[in-house]
C-alpha cells in the first residue's frame, strides 16, 4: 500500500508539470520524465515500472526487476502489458491482481495487486505493483488455524454433549453413570487443556517480550516439568530420568520454560511405548544450556520433522487423538524458545526414537543489573487472564 501512495504522488507530480505547460512551448520528449521523477521509483519498496508509448520499459524500480517484472527494456507480463494499452487508449485508472511465474527467494508464484495509470499527455503509463503473496499466505494460515481450532473444540464439545445424553438415559443404572461420568471428565479436561494451550500460544506468538524475566534455574524448571508429568508416566510404566549438569541459570519466564520442557516431556510419554524410559538431560555449551528430551518411541519420520513444530500437525494422528494431544504443545516449545532468544530442534529415527533439544542463553550477571527489580522476583504461576491480555 506505501508503494501504490508513493506512485499516486508521482502521478501528480507528472500530471501537474503536464498541466502548466502552454500553448507555444516546446513539448517534452516523449522518452523524458519530469525531474526527480526517476528517484523516486528507484527507492519505491513496490514494483513500479514507467512505459512510453511504444510499450517499450522507460524506468523501472529494482523491485520490479528482482521479481522479474521487466527484462531489459520490455515488460514481461502479458496482463499488465494489455492493462497498460487499455489505459492509454481511454485515460482510465484500472486496478487489477495477477499471479507470475517466481523470480525471488524460489517463489513458485507471486501474486500482485496492481494499479495501472495515464502519466500526462506523451502516452506515458506508470505500472504499481504491489506484493500480496506474503499477505495471502498469512490469511490462508490464519483460515486454516480457524479451522482446525473450530475441529478440535467441536469434538470434546459433541463427546460432552453426547455423554451427557447417555446419562440421562441411564439414570437408574449407577455403573453406566459412572463410567460415563469418567469419560465427561476426560473430555472436559481436553477441552482445558486445548483453551489453555491457545491462551499461551496467542500470548507468546504475538512478539510480546516476556512479562517479567528473571534468572531461572534449569533444575528446578525440568523437576517441576518432570513433576507434572508424573502421573501420564505411571499409567505407561515409563521411567522418567533426569541428569546432566547441575546449577545452570538461564534468564526468562520460569513458568513458560517449565510449560515449554513439560510439553516436550509430554509428547516423549505420548509417543513412547510401555514399559520405557524418558530421559531428560542438561548441559552447556558454548554459552547457552540445553535441555534435551530422549524417549524410545515410534520415532518421526524426515517429512514428518519438517512440521512438526506447526500447530495442529500431528505426526500419528490416531495415536495424538487416543492421547488426547492438542496438536499444539510442539508449536507452543518453539515459541517459548523464540521468545526467549533460543531455539529447538530435533533428531528422530523411524523406531529408534527422538530427541528434542531446547536450547536456551545462558544467564549473565549483567543481566541482574540491568533488571534488579525482575532478577529477584519470586516464581509465580501466569493465570489465564493474565495470559489474554
Amino acid at each position: 500500500m506505501g508503494g501504490f501512495v508513493a506512485g499516486s504522488v508521482v502521478m501528480l507530480a507528472i500530471r501537474r508539470q503536464a498541466n502548466t505547460e502552454t500553448p507555444g512551448t516546446s513539448a517534452r520528449p516523449a522518452d523524458a520524465l519530469p525531474p526527480g521523477v526517476a528517484s523516486v521509483l528507484a527507492v519505491l519498496p513496490s514494483s513500479a515500472v514507467v512505459l512510453d508509448r511504444e510499450d517499450r520499459v522507460l524506468r523501472a524500480s529494482s523491485a520490479a526487476r528482482a521479481f522479474g517484472l521487466v527484462h531489459g527494456d520490455s515488460l514481461m507480463a502479458a496482463e499488465l502489458l494489455a492493462l497498460a494499452r487499455k489505459v492509454r487508449r481511454d485515460g482510465e485508472i484500472r486496478e487489477s491482481e495477477i499471479e507470475t511465474v517466481g523470480h525471488k527467494f524460489g517463489q513458485e508464484s507471486t501474486t500482485f495487486a496492481v494499479r495501472v495509470a495515464p502519466l500526462g499527455a506523451h502516452g506515458l503509463v506508470l505500472v504499481l505493483a504491489e506484493d500480496q503473496t506474503e499477505r495471502q499466505r498469512v490469511e490462508a494460515v490464519r483460515r486454516d488455524f480457524v479451522a482446525n481450532v473450530s475441529h478440535e473444540l467441536k469434538t470434546p464439545v459433541g463427546a460432552l454433549s453426547l455423554l451427557a445424553e447417555t446419562i440421562q438415559g441411564a439414570a437408574e443404572e449407577p455403573e453406566a453413570v459412572k463410567r460415563f461420568a469418567g469419560r465427561m471428565q476426560h473430555e472436559a479436561a481436553r477441552l482445558t487443556y486445548l483453551v489453555q494451550d491457545l491462551i499461551t500460544l496467542s500470548r507468546i506468538q504475538g512478539g510480546e517480550p516476556v512479562p517479567a524475566p528473571g534468572p531461572v534455574r534449569i533444575d528446578e524448571a525440568v523437576h517441576d516439568a518432570v513433576d507434572r508429568c508424573n502421573t501420564k508416566a505411571s499409567a505407561k510404566d515409563i521411567t522418567l530420568v533426569t541428569g546432566g549438569a547441575e546449577d545452570l541459570v538461564a534468564w526468562g519466564d520460569d513458568e513458560l520454560l517449565v510449560t515449554a520442557l513439560r510439553n516436550l516431556i509430554d509428547n516423549a510419554i505420548a509417543y513412547s511405548p510401555e514399559h520405557t524410559r524418558v530421559v531428560v538431560s542438561v548441559r552447556e555449551m558454548r554459552g547457552a544450556i540445553e535441555v534435551s528430551v530422549s524417549d524410545q518411541g515410534i520415532g518421526i519420520s524426515e517429512s514428518a520433522q519438517e512440521r512438526i513444530f506447526e500447530r495442529f500437525f500431528r505426526a500419528d494422528p490416531a495415536r495424538s487423538r487416543a492421547t488426547g494431544g492438542t496438536g499444539l504443545g510442539l508449536a507452543i516449545v518453539k515459541h517459548v524458545a523464540v521468545a526467549h532468544g533460543g531455539e529447538v530442534s530435533v533428531w528422530s529415527k523411524e523406531g529408534s526414537g527422538s530427541t528434542f533439544t531446547l536450547r536456551l542463553p545462558a544467564f549473565e550477571d549483567g543481566q541482574a543489573a540491568d533488571s534488579p527489580s525482575t532478577a529477584t522476583a519470586p516464581r509465580r504461576t501466569i493465570t489465564p487472564l493474565e495470559a489474554a491480555k
